[in-house]
């Protein structure tokens, strides 16, 4: 392979430098680094946006405007781990903004349909203690919740 790790590619229906910059806005650690033009050559309109390369929270990306013939769904989604609810807030305010909306148990979709975890970094931990009431107490608070709450999180762990 010519470069370290991966990119992944997002369909877009003409969205893709707004969303680019939606993304870039949002993550700590990035930005818009190159958007691509449709040339005389097609197949889009010259000079209209063809796919924007970007980075967001160091991971790459590139925007690609596809057309409407695809579109996201819930089985593939970004985690999000958060070290407090402050983490958590800030991700699940932003990434349900202007027509986001919120899930069950950390899901959520953004703006244009892409899935989102934003997930407690010590939720696995909690779920996977091996005290099996400890673990099960921490499910079913999770389980009701949509966007997490740390505190009641880990008062369901300590079993108050």
């Amino acid at each position: 392979m010519t470069t370290d790790g991966f990119t992944t590619c997002l369909w877009f229906d003409g969205q893709a430098e707004e969303a680019a910059h939606y993304y870039v806005s949002i993550f700590k650690n990035s930005r818009v680094e190159r958007v691509g033009r449709h040339t005389d050559a097609g197949p889009g309109p010259a000079g209209s946006v063809l796919a924007v390369e970007f980075t967001a929270n160091g991971q790459r990306f590139m925007a690609l405007n596809g057309g409407p013939q695809f579109t996201f769904n819930e089985s593939v989604s970004f985690q999000i781990f958060c070290s407090d609810q402050q983490e958590i807030d800030h991700y699940w305010n932003r990434l349900t903004e202007n027509g986001g909306e919120g899930g069950s148990c950390s899901w959520l979709k953004d703006r244009y349909g892409l899935s989102w975890q934003v997930v407690y970094d010590r939720l696995l931990d909690l779920l996977n203690d091996p005290d099996p009431e400890r673990s099960a107490r921490v499910a079913r608070a999770m389980m009701s919740m949509g966007k997490l709450d740390v505190a009641a999180l880990e008062k369901a762990y300590a079993g108050d």
